[in-house]
């Protein structure tokens, strides 16, 4: 006799993640190829001498930062061990089996998964045409049964972004009993000058945490930490639910450095957004169809010619992320690995022809 585990997870989707090709150049992740900031560098070689110690279980003093910047009480902010913990803390502490989560699809992988392993009823409500969030859609999904709404923005993987008044005429349709999560890991890279700000949004609205990270912009993917701006009873929610040291003592150490290091990070930004705009420009000038957008990835929606798309640019020595049957996604590196990414679509749509 075996040791019996839950039926369901025979159908549970494993996250994939962006895999790594030695000796290739990875595009794959959404990572920034710089690294960590050079000030969160210094604060984790300094810190390193310390690891024999339990890291601080309540995120104290990263609160206390998180709170300074946002301008907001120190108990409306949960720290978790990476935006995706906190994804599924925040199921976990709002759903049962009985209830449902709305989120956009494609969206961000780990929704499904995470809203499955809790055994709460997952509601897709398919993009629009344009690969953008159809809150109108979205807003009719919402039933007496719902208790979650993730909304991406920008979208992981279209890189579309919504606008504040349109996300503010759907806020004004969601119930209040109903939390709205507005997942923000690319808040950083954003430009459009009508672009939300979450943050500010959660402090007006009972009803709406804003979600960031440190793993994008901030480049410490690595060391997983992420945080949310929500409701008071929300993210004492999160804090009883999640794994206790889950976020880790280089981890606290190197994201209050990084928020310490601003004129470092705009100046990535700055970087990121330059190439970004080049590498969107290039691909439409060659015939591709790629969505505006506002995170540090562009979406190429292939079909079903993504799979031969994929495996053209492996054999280029470039890594993207592949979604079968649906596109793929291709992070904004530096320079010269963009140039290496353009020459192999270049190369793809000349063998298309």
């Amino acid at each position: 006799m075996s040791v019996r585990t839950r039926a369901d997870l025979d159908q549970l989707p494993a996250y994939v993640a962006g895999r790594t090709v030695p000796g290739s150049i990875k595009l794959a992740s959404n990572e920034v190829s710089e690294g960590p900031l050079p000030s969160a560098v210094a604060a984790i070689n300094q810190a390193a001498g310390e690891v024999h110690r339990y890291p601080d279980m309540g995120v104290g003093r990263l609160t206390e930062a998180l709170a300074a910047k946002y301008d907001v009480p120190a108990e409306r902010i949960a720290v978790g061990c990476g935006s995706v913990a906190l994804c599924e803390q925040l199921v976990q502490a709002t759903c049962t089996a009985d209830d449902e989560v709305v989120f956009p699809w494609r969206s961000f992988e780990a929704y499904p998964i995470i809203t499955q392993v809790v055994g709460a009823k997952q509601v897709r409500v398919p993009l629009t045409g344009e690969h953008a969030l159809d809150l109108a859609a979205m807003a009719a999904a919402i039933t007496p049964a719902t208790r979650l709404v993730f909304v991406c923005t920008p979208n992981n993987p279209t890189g579309t972004l919504l606008r504040r008044a349109e996300l503010e005429a759907f806020l004004d349709r969601v119930p209040e009993d109903v939390l709205v999560v507005l997942d923000e890991a690319y808040f950083e890279f954003v430009t459009d000058p009508e672009a939300p700000d979450g943050v500010e949004i959660a402090k007006r609205r009972g009803n709406v945490a804003s979600m960031r990270t440190f793993s994008k912009a901030y480049g410490l993917a690595g060391l997983r930490v992420g945080y949310t701006v929500a409701p008071v009873e929300v993210a004492a929610a999160l804090r009883k639910v999640c794994i206790p040291f889950s976020v880790n003592a280089l981890a606290q150490v190197a994201a209050i450095a990084s928020l310490d290091a601003q004129d470092e990070l705009r100046k990535r930004v700055a970087n990121v957004v330059a190439e970004r705009e080049r590498v969107h420009r290039e691909l439409v000038a060659l015939g591709y169809e790629v969505p505006e957008t506002q995170a540090n990835f562009v979406w190429l929606p292939l079909g079903e010619r993504t799979a031969e798309f994929n495996k053209h640019c492996l054999d280029n020595r470039v890594v993207v992320r592949a979604f079968a049957g649906d596109g793929a996604r291709v992070t904004i590196g530096r320079p010269e690995e963009n140039d290496a990414f353009l020459a192999a679509a270049r190369s793809f749509r000349r063998s298309a022809r």
